[in-house]
């Protein structure tokens, strides 16, 4: 990195510090949503025991014990997933405040894309931690052994699942920055809301890990960009996807996390030629 592009990432790099050290302090939000999240993950352990007990006879993709570690592992980075749009910007644009960002001297798709990398790693810290030492220790200390949350397939697994977290951040930050970009060209924006929920959860292995969808989805889902949001980099981890083949995870996360981020610049662009400012 050259002194000049260090120059100019610095706004940037102060934008994602001073917000992750303020989302930080919610301490009380990330509390509750601990439990809920070790909640649902044992609602979901519940259904998938079952599913599995009434099919020993059958072959699965994958076994009981990789889909509790995925499960555990969407549950402890549910907050990673972009499955709605920074609320501070929301209330920007239905405001007119959103005037004051385009009178900062930073770009303003890098602004947002900023601060939804602090929005989608201060709230995991909070959670992610504890929720893995319950799955890890302290299910196990209450006889649930067989739902206890594993440590990678091999080290290999472990340094491949680091290089895929890294990109599902950035993939998830492009989907999210692309959420505050639509929001220009609406007054409410629940629609997008709804259907960037509905897509993410369902489409990136968070209800159900993609292995298990029927033969004929597999293609559609897997070529989404979705799937590098939870599926690819969750089976890196347990051993389903070899470390070998994590070039193709990584690369399938790239081109879509570029891809996102050229269409949300483009249509940040047309946004602005045509915003109107509601209330300003």
């Amino acid at each position: 990195m050259t002194a000049t592009t260090a120059i100019a990432l610095r706004p940037y790099a102060a934008i994602v510090s001073a917000r992750f050290r303020m989302l930080l302090q919610y301490r009380a939000a990330a509390i509750g949503g601990l439990w809920t999240q070790i909640f649902f993950g044992l609602v979901f352990l519940g259904v998938y025991d079952a599913f599995y007990r009434s099919s020993l006879q059958q072959a699965h993709p994958m076994s009981f014990a990789q889909v509790v570690t995925y499960v555990w592992l969407g549950q402890a980075l549910w907050a990673m997933l972009p499955w709605n749009p920074d609320g501070e910007v929301r209330a920007m644009v239905r405001s007119g405040a959103v005037a004051y960002e385009l009178c900062r001297p930073v770009d303003l798709y890098g602004l947002w894309y900023a601060r939804a990398l602090a929005w989608r790693t201060a709230p995991t810290v909070l959670r992610a931690m504890p929720l893995c030492l319950f799955a890890t220790v302290v299910l196990p200390l209450l006889g649930l052994e067989e739902w206890r949350l594993a440590p990678p397939a091999s080290i290999e697994s472990a340094i491949a699942f680091a290089a895929a977290f890294v990109c599902m951040l950035l993939l998830g930050c492009a989907l999210t920055a692309l959420m505050n970009v639509s929001l220009l060209w609406t007054l409410n924006g629940e629609g997008a809301v709804l259907l960037m929920a509905a897509s993410v959860t369902f489409f990136s292995g968070m209800i159900i890990p993609l292995p298990l969808f029927p033969d004929w989805a597999q293609p559609i889902v897997q070529a989404l960009p979705f799937a590098g949001l939870v599926d690819l980099p969750f089976r890196v981890y347990i051993g389903h996807i070899p470390p070998h083949d994590v070039v193709a995870v990584l690369r399938h996360q790239l081109l879509w996390t570029i891809a996102l981020v050229v269409f949300g610049r483009w249509l940040l662009a047309r946004g602005m030629r045509r915003i109107v400012v509601q209330g300003g």
